[in-house]
């Protein structure tokens, strides 16, 4: 298959990132979700999409019991989609339990064209739910995309601005979100149209915003919302999934447009923390490189 490779912006050395969003439902086993993640990287590549990004724990769903995974299981699973990511030479962002360094915790993998392992970031702020289960992670997520600095947070996690906003301020210019809805069907049939918050967390930093959730009934009576999306800089939603169906949303990002210039403006006023700043997004950097593999 021709490698995908991105789409320079004439005169300006600007370039375009395509990027895909995947809304799925959960399987109970692996292998089904292995499937649909297959399928939905076909369609994805045939769209022509340079990076994918599918929910959190899209591997294993979210509503089950992780002391039953298997640390093999998991291992081969996370070995078998990075052998789709180098086929279809595509980047992958793919949420899922990884376990490392002796405990198991709610990751974001990142695989690049090749199907290299290239970052994997944990979810540091942890629902009690996920307390029953996984270890907070201890970073911000920065990592590359054929070049462009992006960084995520996982579900429940846009409830604290400063992880993306010191993300931005180190530079990232995408921010890529992996999400699993639970709730009950009323509150899930309310959450569409793309009215969330999210917008606003792409507009107050000037950076796009890719979003991809779960959908679908979630087992013990709940449900996931949908209402994957695509947001640019200026708030925007390029791209906006049902509250219903699977589906994989695609569009351009025309990175000339994601400045991060509030962030930057930050940084410099008011000037008595210009310093301080400084010396966090040291601290940022160094602990985001610790990320780079699953092991």
């Amino acid at each position: 298959m021709k490698r995908l490779t991105l789409t320079r912006r004439r005169g300006t050395g600007q370039c375009a990132m395509r990027v895909a969003a995947v809304q799925m439902k959960f399987a109970a086993d692996l292998d089904t979700n292995l499937a649909q993640i297959e399928a939905a990287l076909i369609k994805a590549v045939r769209d022509r999409a340079d990076a994918v990004l599918f929910p959190e724990c899209a591997t294993t769903g979210y509503n089950r019991d992780f002391t039953q995974l298997a640390r093999g299981e998991m291992r081969a699973m996370l070995q078998r989609v990075g052998k789709l990511a180098a086929k279809f030479k595509v980047n992958v962002l793919l949420g899922s339990p990884v376990f490392r360094r002796g405990r198991w915790q709610n990751c974001l993998v990142v695989f690049d064209r090749r199907g290299r392992v290239i970052h994997c970031y944990a979810k540091c702020q942890l629902t009690e739910r996920d307390r029953q289960f996984f270890t907070p992670g201890d970073s911000i997520a920065l990592f590359k995309l054929d070049g462009v600095l992006c960084t995520a947070i996982i579900c429940h996690e846009r409830r604290y601005p400063e992880l993306v906003r010191l993300a931005v301020m180190a530079g990232a210019r995408v921010v890529f979100h992996p999400n699993a809805g639970l709730d009950a069907l009323t509150v899930s049939r309310r959450k569409r149209g793309g009215r969330d918050g999210i917008a606003v967390r792409a507009f107050e930093n000037a950076v796009f915003y890719v979003f991809a959730n779960s959908v679908g009934p979630q087992g013990d009576g709940l449900w996931s919302a949908g209402d994957s999306k695509i947001v640019a800089p200026d708030s925007r939603v390029l791209a906006l999934a049902s509250n219903r169906s699977e589906q994989v949303i695609v569009t351009d990002l025309d990175l000339a447009l994601a400045t991060g210039k509030y962030a930057a403006d930050s940084l410099a006023h008011p000037r008595f923390l210009a310093v301080e700043w400084k010396r966090m997004l040291h601290k940022v950097r160094a602990q985001a490189k610790r990320n780079s593999s699953i092991e």
